[in-house]
């Protein structure tokens, strides 16, 4: 069956394709992959999937430019409930366990594997919750991506482990007996601040896929986070090459400081680089200095600097510059 693709929201050259996937209590489910279209009749032998973060969806043009820069054709997937998948009477981005995310990139792939050769290498770069669901996604397909670029990944819960390991069981017991329990929402828009073109930041987004505050955090989504934290403490075994970038700096507050403009105001930074190493046995860490949550969201000079990183690092294992 021809795959059928559609202008997206985005403009040309991005064009979007849906991907039915298995309803489930709340009906009809699919997911949105999103290329940037190639302007070169030349069939590329690289490409990239890209996994956006929690209250979150594909946006970044600049990214899937940069991407393209180097020979590699760019697709991104707006996974089930979120952005260009969320469906009314849908619960934005709300699954009881991870694993689910699996049939949504399995569709993905296959879309993307249908327009390239047979030999062709595939990455995944994934954001803040999509870097941790593309860790825990690669460590259970071992050899069905050549490479992970992971951008801020959510790879351990706020506080410590052991905060986590003391609040797992009743959150558990929550999720159990009330999953759709709303949690208390820490989101103060300081993050959203950073970014937004209209608070001083540099970015344009639809703010009904990208709210502040951001989409409710319910028991049982925030246990199957939780769930994934755990395992990737416990070590994962991803065999493909893994490149991590992580802001150099945290900055919590309850008051709005300029300088939250130069560091995560999501998670700590520290936490992140501590667990990178037990994603598989070649991982690479880079800290990031002014960068933000987002890095590619990053100030100019900031940003420039992650895009070189990603490239030596890719050029390290055969994704040289076309």
């Amino acid at each position: 069956m021809t795959a059928i693709w559609r202008p997206d929201v985005l403009g040309d050259p991005f064009e979007q394709q849906t991907l039915a996937l298995a309803a489930d209590d709340e009906g009809p489910v699919t997911a949105t992959l999103v290329r940037r279209r190639l302007s070169s009749r030349r069939q590329p032998i690289r490409a990239v999937l890209y996994l956006h973060g929690w209250s979150d969806y594909f946006f970044q043009k600049h990214l899937a430019e940069y991407w393209v820069r180097t020979g590699a054709a760019f697709y991104a997937v707006d996974l089930r409930k979120y952005g260009r998948s969320l469906h009314e009477g849908q619960t934005p981005g709300f699954t009881t366990t991870l694993t689910v995310y699996d049939e949504d990139i399995a569709a993905a792939l296959a879309a993307i594997r249908a327009e390239l050769p047979a030999s062709a290498s595939v990455m995944l770069m994934g954001h803040s919750t999509g870097g941790l669901i593309a860790s825990l996604w690669a460590h259970r397909h071992p050899g069905e991506a050549d490479g992970l670029v992971l951008n801020s990944p959510w790879l351990e819960s706020q506080g410590s482990a052991l905060l986590r390991n003391v609040s797992m069981p009743g959150l558990r017991q929550m999720a159990r007996l009330s999953p759709m329990q709303v949690l208390p929402n820490v989101d103060l828009g300081f993050y959203s601040r950073t970014v937004d073109k209209a608070t001083g930041g540099e970015w344009e987004y639809d703010p009904r896929w990208r709210p502040t505050p951001s989409f409710p955090a319910r028991a049982a989504w925030l246990s199957a986070i939780m769930q994934g934290h755990a395992e990737v403490a416990a070590g994962l075994q991803i065999g493909a090459p893994v490149l991590v970038l992580a802001s150099a700096r945290t900055r919590f507050g309850a008051r709005w400081s300029e300088q939250m403009r130069t560091a995560d105001v999501v998670l700590e930074t520290d936490q992140i680089s501590a667990r990178a190493v037990r994603l598989g046995p070649v991982v690479t860490v880079v800290r990031i200095d002014g960068g933000l949550h987002d890095l590619v969201l990053s100030a100019p000079p900031v940003r420039e600097h992650v895009f070189a990183e990603i490239t030596r690092w890719a050029a390290a294992y055969g994704w040289s510059q076309a």
